[in-house]
């Protein structure tokens, strides 16, 4: 590698390659990664070609090492030790098949991640339960992480994925903080997310009330919940289901966007697809952009009526900064609201907040807390 390598920026111009890293390094903080592991990647994918192969290959060797190593420790009876090693192997499992077009070797790495991370969270992490949430002709696949304080019915708070992300990610950078807090946490892989799309062929939706709808009703039948005080949190492009969700169903007490998402995803994907025409890399996909129509956040900001948070990096590279003041001024100025902003100096800066995960979820777990309690107060 040459030039100037930051941390958030490991492959200089290359800015999937940088990104993908990130949002791995951005577990670190969990225990459930390690640097030094991504160091050595980085180390094998010098000089490599830029391609799927090339990255697949050295994110896989690291793995499959830590994968022995939980073996290696699950068979001495070593249950802590082989729950952190199965996480590290899945996830960085997980990190290397990102890349890869559908098909059969894509699903067979996911399949070997996901075996990975649902042995190490049933070792390291044996609170969090495995969930179906009923769902039209078949279920989406969650995760329940229970409040660690209080006791009786708790508030809960119901999270959906970004687009490369997984339930097994905000399961714990989530819901630890969460469940800190007195809160449980549901982690859903939702339409076209995770698990529900890599292993059972769900697709992506435009209306995602359907699946919230879902997952409500599941959650309110519960006697450890508190039906009264479920939130709704989304975060990367969750963070358009999540002004979508709170717009529609109108059941949920509070709902956050960490990370507002594009307020005319469109438009935004016809700026791009003008940049490749000029530069003759690809077909015509204006179909997709047909699709995309449906899922901007301006077609329902206007509808959000119960407390809402926006929060954004200010060097987000991924989706502009500019959508979260655009969802913030459209939500009705009756409705309780706040934006938050994160500037470089102040860390949490990039595209979700995974350059400090921690901060970002802490600031949404804090006003989440503070909200519902200012609510129940005047009730």
């Amino acid at each position: 590698m040459t030039g100037r390598v930051t941390w958030t920026d490991h492959f200089p111009g290359n800015f999937l390659w940088s990104n993908a890293a990130l949002v791995c390094k951005g577990m670190a903080p969990y225990g459930v990664v390690s640097l030094a592991d991504v160091e050595r990647i980085a180390t094998r994918l010098e000089g490599q070609p830029v391609n799927a192969e090339a990255w697949r290959d050295a994110w896989c060797g690291v793995a499959a090492d830590a994968e022995r190593e939980a073996e290696d420790a699950q068979a001495a009876g070593r249950t802590r030790t082989s729950g952190m090693m199965f996480l590290r192997a899945g996830y960085y499992l997980y990190t290397g098949e990102r890349f890869l077009p559908p098909g059969p070797e894509k699903k067979a790495l996911g399949e070997r991640a996901y075996a990975c991370l649902h042995s190490g969270l049933r070792a390291a992490f044996p609170e969090v339960t495995f969930i179906e949430v009923p769902y039209e002709a078949a279920s989406l696949p969650a995760l329940f992480m229970p409040a660690r304080h209080g006791s009786g019915p708790r508030p809960t708070v119901v999270v959906f994925n970004g687009m490369d992300n997984a339930k097994e990610m905000s399961v714990l950078f989530a819901g630890l903080e969460f469940a800190e807090r007195g809160f449980n946490l549901l982690a859903v892989d939702g339409p076209g997310q995770g698990e529900s799309l890599r292993m059972r062929g769900i697709r992506a939706r435009h209306d995602y009330e359907v699946a919230a709808a879902a997952t409500f009703d599941l959650l309110s039948a519960r006697p450890d919940v508190d039906a009264g005080r479920i939130a709704v949190m989304g975060y990367s492009f969750g963070g358009y289901y999540a002004a979508r969700i709170a717009a529609r169903e109108k059941r949920f007490a509070a709902g956050v966007a960490l990370t507002a998402g594009h307020w005319d995803l469109a438009a935004f994907q016809a700026g791009v697809l003008e940049r490749i025409r000029r530069e003759q890399k690809a077909a015509d996909p204006d179909e997709a952009i047909a699709i995309a129509k449906n899922f901007g956040v301006g077609t329902v900001a206007h509808e959000i009526a119960i407390p809402f948070l926006v929060t954004h990096g200010a060097n987000d590279r991924i989706i502009p900064v500019a959508n979260a003041q655009k969802l913030y001024d459209a939500i009705p100025a009756g409705t309780p609201k706040h934006l938050k902003i994160f500037t470089a100096d102040e860390g949490a800066c990039e595209h979700a907040h995974v350059d400090d995960r921690r901060k970002g979820v802490a600031y949404a777990a804090d006003w989440l807390a503070e909200t519902l309690a200012a609510r129940d107060a005047k009730l």
